[in-house]
């Protein structure tokens, strides 16, 4: 590798300096090359990762992502861009969910990559996906759903028919919600008004009977808690 990845450690992220020229199969052969030269160094942390360099596609940020994790021991929860304002929400966001990650590893799992073309997953206990989830997929959780990404189609979490479980995202513009009995359904037309003015997390949970939905706080994780 003729520099062609270049990694920058933060305390909170990751940057990685892609080449601009190279064919991006071989960049993506070499990002696998270079994590796991380096797989020691980094250790087993959650970060955010920022790729600077050149434009990429969602396709191939996920492939970049997929091949950072299964040459290296770290966990991507999310990318983040150039913005300076919305990479300080997302890390507020990240440093919010550790506040719950280990309520959710005890019985959960963690599933990388994004729903695509109508894929539904199923899971027992609670799960974290490290992607979005596009129109039409779902996910279904006899737990909790966190989904470090885009949620965009349908989830129901609270499957083993308790209300008291959550659904949170980095962003959340979806189809449908169900939390146990309770049901939250977005019309098509007008599913896009719940989306914050400035991208922040969302979280979904049943409060006085109904399913409520807001940004997450250190209070709103209070009322979980």
């Amino acid at each position: 590798m003729k520099n062609s990845v270049i990694i920058k450690s933060y305390k909170d992220g990751i940057a990685v300096y892609l080449d601009n020229e190279m064919e991006f199969e071989q960049l993506l052969a070499d990002v696998g090359d270079k994590f796991r030269d380096n797989a020691r160094f980094f250790g087993d942390m959650r970060v955010a990762v920022s790729f600077e360099g050149r434009i990429l596609s969602s396709r191939e940020e996920n492939l970049l992502v997929d091949a950072i994790s299964c040459n290296s021991q770290l966990h991507v929860a999310c990318i983040i861009g150039k913005d300076e304002e919305k990479e300080a929400q997302f890390t507020d966001a990240i440093e919010a969910f550790e506040r719950y990650f280990p309520k959710a590893e005890n019985d959960g799992r963690f599933y990388r990559g994004s729903l695509r073309d109508g894929q539904i997953l199923e899971t027992e206990g609670s799960i974290v996906i490290i992607g979005d989830v596009m129109p039409g997929c779902s996910v279904i959780s006899t737990k909790d759903i966190i989904v470090l990404g885009k949620l965009q189609g349908s989830a129901y979490a609270g499957g083993n028919g308790s209300n008291d479980h959550f659904i949170a995202a980095l962003e959340m513009t979806p189809q449908k919600l169900k939390i146990g009995d309770f049901k939250y359904k977005t019309k098509e037309k007008s599913r896009w008004l719940i989306r914050p003015k400035k991208e922040s997390a969302q979280i979904a949970y049943v409060k006085d009977g109904k399913i409520q939905m807001q940004a997450i706080t250190n209070e709103s994780l209070n009322e979980l808690t």
